[in-house]
Parts: structure tokens; sequence; C-alpha cells
């Protein structure tokens, strides 16, 4: 059938990493860096694809409208769809594949690292499964469903984007100001996995216990069976436990070698899965790492961010995690590498990824590198409330309520199954990430975005990890909770917090300064931005004016981190270090590398 116009287009810039994306295609490596088995086929290509304006749609139309290359979406340039899905159509894809022949005998799962937003899977015309949700991996049988020879993979997709309350983020579907262009279907890579039809490891979590002694271990099978984790560092062997599957495991470790930005060591782990009789059923790798996270009074008397015991302060800048070909999906897995490589080389040590939840490629290259990582729920709902009110609730010594049924209809959550998902999709995200050494830090509510119970909220969070520290609200509606006193400040001066307030002090969105590059920029014609300046010149003078005269005095007042706004430019956000496209370093990389020496020094003479 013919496409339905769109006017909506993406803007011009390009990535370096855009120049063959099918020869380089994300992600060409294993998608599951932290549970990885040797055989997969990778399904990221050239599909067909189809849309249509009736939702009741139950297959794929007669006449596919063209190619769309996965995992591209057909909101993004690369995807060659370039087209908004609007919330009254459904995106329908469909390919063919081959099970390779040394599969025979095993079970074969299809995974998705990420569908936007409520999908159905069918091979060869039969039903796989259904999932909603557009930023948690899912994955179904379809050993059953399997014919010799070629198969036929059809997935029928609808996303509401904005017009619709559930957990999206910035995605909207008439961009501007600081949101963006959405994100509909496919945007992650797609691929099969055998695994033993008798049994297999379906998930696992090794965290390192709070005096860093030991790890906890836990494997989970569909079916009962025993496990035997090994645990090695550079010199080979140096640990192994055996167990029932669903057992809490603890495998002892001594002399550690603590993780660290500046040491990002990771132990390799084997785990291998017995069945009853003690038969070898399957053999995956892994990864850990040692190191623990804590609040702690410091010597100065205000509660500081310890890493491993000692005090540290996170610095770093808010990751919005967008491309300006490829919107939410990285061109490259080498694209993922430069934003953490290049902030590390900036000399930040944290990274705050922002209401999004990256492929989990991301987080493997933040653990390895050697990145701590603040990690915020996606948000769903609605803004409640405007930052002008709250701003004098502050002042006034109160605070904004966020639990009575008013609250709730404000937020976008006055129906109790929507807060239920937003519960279901924050277990998930914490279930998926709680291996990764680089996460210090859980965010469930960014701002008033969503915002309901978010005492409740912390409290779910710490009882799924309470290895890590959690941000109950970034920014606006604070509710005394969580482990800090989280302000956005970006025109007004930078605050100290109150004295009353026990909690560690974070500036968790500061900065936002534009400077605009010709030749760079998304729309030349539409900016955003908190403080504009003309040059090179003005734009290094203003950041390290805001550094040396704003945020460093705030460090012997009790504050512990800052995350300044932002790693790129984004669409017609213009406050980026880099541009939108990363070919362009707006300051003196010298500069950005002194600024954070100052800040680390300044907190180290502070708490020693």
């Amino acid at each position: 059938m013919q496409m339905k116009k769109n006017s909506k287009t993406t803007g011009p810039l390009t990535t370096v990493w855009a120049d063959d994306p099918e020869g380089n295609l994300p992600l060409n490596e294993y998608p599951r860096p932290s549970l990885v088995r040797e055989r997969w086929l990778n399904l990221n290509g050239r599909w067909e694809y189809a849309i249509n304006s009736g939702v009741d749609m139950a297959e794929f139309p007669e006449g596919a409208d063209g190619e769309i290359l996965v995992p591209f979406s057909p909101e993004t340039r690369l995807s060659g769809v370039d087209r908004i899905l609007e919330p009254e159509e459904t995106l329908w894809y469909r390919r063919s594949f081959t099970v390779p022949a040394d599969w025979q005998g095993m079970a074969v799962r299809l995974n998705f690292e990420a569908v936007d937003w409520e999908c159905s899977c069918f091979i060869n015309g039969r039903p796989a499964g259904e999932h909603r949700g557009g930023y948690i991996p899912f994955s179904f049988d379809i050993t059953s469903l399997l014919v010799h020879g070629e198969n036929r993979l059809e997935l029928r997709v609808e996303d509401p984007s904005d017009a619709g309350l559930q957990q999206r983020g910035k995605q909207v579907l008439e961009p501007g100001y600081i949101y963006y262009r959405p994100t509909s279907g496919i945007w992650q890579t797609v691929w099969l996995e055998p695994v033993p039809s008798e049994n297999h490891l379906s998930s696992f979590s090794c965290l390192p216990e709070n005096d860093s002694s030991g790890f906890l271990l836990n494997a989970f099978c569909p079916k009962a069976g025993s496990v035997e984790i090994e645990i090695s560092d550079d010199g080979g062997c140096i640990g192994r436990i055996k167990g029932g599957t669903g057992d809490s495991l603890r495998l002892p470790l001594s002399r550690p070698r603590l993780w660290s930005p500046e040491d990002p060591f990771l132990y390799a782990l084997k785990v291998r899965l017995f069945d009853v009789s003690g038969k070898l059923v399957e053999e995956i790798s892994s990864y850990t790492a040692m190191r623990t996270v804590s609040r702690r009074e410091g010597r100065d008397g205000h509660d500081r961010i310890c890493l491993n015991g000692s005090p540290v302060f996170l610095h770093g800048p808010l990751d919005q995690g967008y491309w300006p070909e490829s919107g939410m999906t990285a061109p490259s897995d080498e694209a993922l590498i430069f934003d953490i490589r290049r902030m590390k080389d900036l000399g930040f040590n944290m990274i705050r990824k922002h209401i999004k939840v990256e492929s989990r490629r991301w987080y493997y290259h933040a653990d390895r590198l050697g990145m701590t990582v603040i990690q915020d729920m996606v948000s769903g709902g609605k803004n409640r409330a405007v930052p002008a009110s709250l701003y004098v609730l502050g002042v006034l010594g109160r605070r904004a309520g966020d639990s009575s049924e008013g609250d709730h209809r404000k937020s976008g959550r006055s129906k109790a199954a929507d807060r239920a998902f937003f519960k279901e999709e924050l277990a998930q995200m914490i279930r998926l990430l709680i291996n990764h050494p680089s996460i210090v830090c859980w965010v469930p509510f960014n701002e008033s975005w969503g915002q309901f119970d978010s005492l409740e909220m912390e409290q779910l969070t710490r009882s799924l990890d309470p290895s890590r520290l959690v941000d109950h609200a970034s920014g606006w509606i604070d509710q005394g909770g969580g482990d800090f006193y989280s302000q956005h400040r970006y025109k007004l001066k930078l605050n100290k917090k109150r004295k009353s307030d026990g909690r560690i002090h974070m500036l968790s969105e500061y900065g936002g300064y534009n400077l605009n590059v010709p030749g760079h920029m998304w729309d030349e014609s539409n900016k955003f931005g908190y403080k504009a300046l003309r040059t090179r010149e003005e734009y290094e003078k203003a950041l390290e004016n805001l550094i040396v005269r704003q945020l460093l005095p705030l460090i012997p007042e009790g504050l512990g981190a800052a995350v300044y706004t932002q790693l790129s430019d984004v669409e017609i956000e213009s406050n980026g270090f880099f541009t939108y496209d990363r070919r362009v370093l707006k300051c003196n990389e010298e500069l950005l590398v002194r600024l954070n020496r100052m800040i680390y020094s300044a907190f180290q003479k502070q708490c020693t």
C-alpha cells in the first residue's frame, strides 16, 4: 500500500559512524555481554515493512511499503523510512530466516533487545507471543513454530508515543523544546539463540558483599538443576562454588581487586548448568566486579558518596543517548564507546543516563572502561507542575505532595493499572541492569514527570537492590527521601542545601550553557538553551566561572555530586560539550581536564 505522507523530517546531520550502516550494524557484537552464549544468529538487516491506518489489522498488509533497516526505527534517516508513526497507525515488519543446521535438537529463542511499544510476534503465521514496553529486552520460545528450511517472522507494532501515558522518555509526536522525535518499533538488536531443550540458564545475578569479602550469586532456570560457578582473574581460576539453581550462593574472595574508574578490573565468570542427574547441560560466560557503594558521614560532618569505602565526588554529564541520523539507536558499537571514552578523557568519572535504558552493550562498555553511571527510570505519565511554583514552595520550606488522588491525577497516574505497570517496569529495569558494576545510583523519577508515591518507589527500589544509592526524585518535587538532596539549577545561581537536611547534596542537573556551531546544528533557525554564548572564548570563560566561582565553594557545604547538562547537543538543544554529530568539541579539552582535577582535589582536601 502507499505510505501516508508525513511532513516531519530529520535534520541533515550525520555522525562519522553512519557512512556505512549496513557494514557495521549495531550491534554486530553479541547484545548481552553479561550472559554470553557462543552461538547466536543476528537478524539485523533489511526487513520488509508496511504501515497501515487500521490498528485492527490482523496480518501483514498486501504489498509492503518498502524495506527498513533494522534495528533503526522508522523515524530515523538510517532506517530508510524517515517518518513518524502516528498513534492510529500499525507498523508491520517481515523477514525470513533459516535456523542453522547445528542447532538441531536445541530450543530456539527469538530475542528482541527493545521494541517500542506494544507488539505481537508471529512465526510462519502462528502467534509466538506479545509484549508491552519500549525499553526492556524480551524473548519468545519459537521452537514449536519452526519448519525445516525457510521460516517467516512477522512483527506487529503499535506506539502512541506521547498520546499515551506509558513510559516513553522524551519522545513526542511534535518535537521541540526539550522533547525529541519519537522512536517506534524495533530499535535495538534482534537475534536468535539456541538453548538446551531440557533446561537452560534464564537469568543470573552476582553482587559484591558489603565488606568486599565475596560475591552473592543466584542462577535461575525453568527447571531444577545445579550450577557450578567459577571466577577467574588474569592469572586463572581463583574460586569455585556449586549449588542448586535458585539457591543463594556465596563465593568468598581473598585479596579482592576493587573496581573503580581508575582501575575498572573485571573478573571473568563461567557458569555451568547440570541436570538433576549431574549431566552438563550448558556453559555460559559472564563477568563481575568487586566494588561497593555506600553513603557515610565524612570527616567534615557531611554525608558523602563512598566507593569501596572511600569518599568520592561524582562529576559528569547528562546523557540523553540520541544520535542525529539514528535517534535512540546508536549508529554503531563504536558510537557507544566514543561517548563514554571521550567523557573519561575529559576528566569526568560519571554519566547520568537520562530517562532512557540503553542497550546492554553500553553498560558493558561503561563497566570495562571505568565510568560510573547514575541510571534514570524512563519517564511516563505527564508533567504535573512548573518549576516556578515549586521554587516558591521551597522558599517557604514546604513540599508539594505526590501521593493523593489529586497528585496522581496531575501526574497522569490516576489509574491503578498505570501505576502498577510503572512499578513492573521499574523492577524489570533494575533486574536487567543489576549486575553492572558501573551503576551506582537509581533514579525512579525525574522532576515531576509522572511522579507518584515516590517514597514507596524508593522502598521498592531498595528492596530490589539494597547495594546502590537512590535519588528518589531528581529535581522539583522532593519528598525528603532517598540519599540525595537533588537539585536542578540552570539560570539561577548554584546554592547550598539547608543545614537541617542530612542527605548528600547533588546538583543532578546544572549548567546547560549554549554554544551554536554553524554547520553542526540540527536546525539553524530553531535553537533552545539556558544561557547562550556567542564565541568559543565566551563559552570557555563561562564554564570556568561556573565551576570555580559557584560549584567549588559548595563542596565544603556538602556538595557531593554534580551532573552537567549535557554530553552532546540533541536536536534543537545546543547545550552539549559536543555537537550533535559528535564532530566538534566546543571547548578546549585541557580546560575541562583541569576543571575536573580542581573539583576532585578540592573534594579530597575537604574529606581527608
